[in-house]
């Protein structure tokens, strides 16, 4: 690695030209500071995958630099991945604000990791190296205790904002503007900013707004059972139902691991009250409908949550009833789209009432900031060079016009992608080398590997099957003992397609005698020769490419038996 060492070195490991996987580090000297350790969930063609990890190979050649890991906050593209690198790199510490230090405590658990360094921070908490020292600004976001982070180095202070928005009617506590304009004041060399929202004009609706939509609802249907999805992670909403279900005498019963993970750690923490509210299944079905609410994931339609098997009839605690209400208190994540209309769909077709952020405009509002908030986060902080960060390019790109409108020049943005660096010298940046920045996957317990030939295998067997050829050969003979069997798994129905399989059966036949005819041929010759002679037939007669899986079984003759 060229690193020179009296210089300070950004490095992105994650989080650009996606949403999700946010991990990035300074480093100056013998420091490494990590911050945040995401993970993103795996699109539908990366089949069986479940997470998707940055490249930790920077840091395994680094190891011995590596000072602490940062958290901004507690959502999952930001802690997500912390069992995982905790399993590849030696981490000696992790500093994450209370609600993330209690979600990754139980990540850890769970998976029966013991990691003894996990310390909790505030916003008056100081962290100080031998070269760098880290301090941490109160943001406003949908999970409490989100935070900015200001890391001052030799060459000059570079401060993340995490995810965040302005709200000034916020349901938790402000944000530190106090603080941010004092930063601004004596110095910062570097935004890293979040760009999510950047695409959206003005600015985004405040959280009290939506509570209002909710309270209007609970007024209207006082003797209607609700039931209410949303991200489980999205703490000052469910402190608001909470609120809401007290003033309306209602109790809540909660369905889903993860809802009920948050909901423990905020009523343990002090975000949310009113834990007498929590009831069982059982109870719910004993009380009246007006008198429950019920709490579930599945806003975004997937197909094991709670709000699905409720819809599809298959839970096994609580069914429908024609006059529920359902609100779907969230916005659809991009590629969800498609999955919450189904779920919606099954709903009315039960006959309950379905509202959504499509039918009352307040009853979601995100937790990332739009375009007038990011300019207020540029004007407070005031800096000198700005780093778009957490967004598809294009947010990127906008992020970085934004800043440009606020007086950074132009040269002074950087719209970078996972695995760029950035080098900060006696306050003055420049772009850096590249690193490895190679998606790693998790596949059930296995991690990094599975990859982009198995994933292209996998592909093709869910688009267009599998055909299995067996051939029983006497090697000592060498002559094909009987018709090869051909048997398929998502390519064609047999009892349908039997011409064909004859054909593809003769087709074999041939290939596995012609082979034969040859000298010193062996058997990996044979079933490369199906492989490739068979993909192409089948190509031609049917413009579909199953994999072809050749198993030759040795059958010698036995030399007693004359026939």
């Amino acid at each position: 690695m060229n690193n020179k060492s009296n210089e300070t070195r950004i490095i992105v490991l994650g989080g650009l030209g996606e949403v999700g996987k946010n991990m990035y580090c300074i480093m100056y000297n013998d420091e490494i500071i990590v911050i945040d350790a995401g993970v993103s969930f795996a699109e539908e063609e990366l089949h069986g995958i479940d997470y998707v990890l940055p490249d930790y190979s920077f840091l395994k050649l680094n190891e011995s630099k590596i000072k602490a890991l940062f958290i901004t906050h507690g959502h999952e593209d930001h802690i997500g991945a912390i069992p995982f690198l905790l399993q590849s790199v030696n981490i000696p510490a992790i500093y994450a604000p209370n609600q993330a230090k209690e979600l990754i405590r139980l990540k850890l658990e769970d998976r029966n990791i013991r990691y003894d360094n996990l310390y909790a921070y505030d916003e008056n908490t100081k962290v100080k190296f031998k070269y760098m020292s880290v301090e941490f600004i109160r943001t406003t976001h949908s999970i409490p205790d989100s935070h900015g982070i200001a890391i001052t180095t030799p060459d000059g202070r570079i401060v993340t904002t995490g995810d965040f928005k302005f709200d000034l009617t916020p349901i938790g506590p402000m944000a530190d503007l106090y603080k941010m304009a004092v930063l601004g004041n004596e110095g910062v060399d570097l935004l890293i900013s979040d760009s999510t929202n950047a695409l959206n004009e003005g600015m985004s609706i405040s959280e009290s707004r939506v509570d209002d939509a909710l309270t209007d609802i609970f007024d209207k249907y006082k003797y209607n059972r609700i039931i209410i999805a949303t991200f489980a992670s999205n703490i000052y909403r469910l402190k608001h139902i909470f609120e809401s279900c007290y003033q309306h005498h209602r109790k809540i019963c909660v369905f889903g691991r993860s809802m009920e993970n948050n909901i423990d750690i905020s009523i343990k923490g002090g975000y949310i009250d009113h834990k007498e509210l929590l009831i069982t299944a059982e109870e719910a079905n004993n009380l009246k409908p007006g008198e429950v609410t019920i709490l579930c994931t599945g806003s975004q339609g997937e197909p094991l949550a709670a709000l699905s098997r409720i819809a599809d009839g298959t839970h096994k605690q609580i069914k429908l009833r024609p006059d529920d209400i359902v609100i779907f208190s969230s916005s659809a994540i991009p590629g969800n789209a498609l999955s919450i209309s189904k779920t919606i769909n099954k709903l009315y077709l039960k006959g309950v009432k379905v509202f959504t952020n499509m039918t009352i405009n307040n009853l979601h509002t995100s937790g990332h900031a739009n375009q007038e908030e990011l300019k207020l986060m540029i004007r407070l902080l005031k800096p000198k060079y700005l780093m778009p960060f957490h967004g598809d390019y294009r947010m990127l790109k906008q992020h970085a016009e934004l800043g440009i409108e606020c007086g950074i020049k132009r040269e002074n943005t950087f719209v970078l992608k996972n695995g760029d660096s950035l080098i900060l010298k006696n306050h003055v940046i420049t772009k850096g080398e590249s690193y490895p920045n190679n998606d790693i996957y998790v596949d059930g317990n296995r991690i990094g590997e599975v990859g982009s030939a198995v994933l292209h295998d996998r592909k093709i067997m869910a688009n267009d099957g599998i055909l299995v050829v067996i051939a029983n050969i006497d090697s000592q003979n060498k002559r094909l003992l009987i018709k090869p069997n051909i048997t398929t798994r998502g390519f064609v129905l047999v009892n349908e397609n039997e011409e064909l399989l004859k054909k593809i059966e003769t087709a074999a036949t041939n290939i596995i005698n012609n082979k034969l005819k040859e000298k010193n041929v062996i058997f990996n010759d044979i079933k490369s020769q199906l492989t490739s002679d068979l993909t192409t037939y089948i190509l031609e007669l049917t413009g579909r490419k199953p994999i072809v899986l050749p198993i030759i079984l040795d059958v010698k003759k036995d030399p007693e038996n004359k026939n």
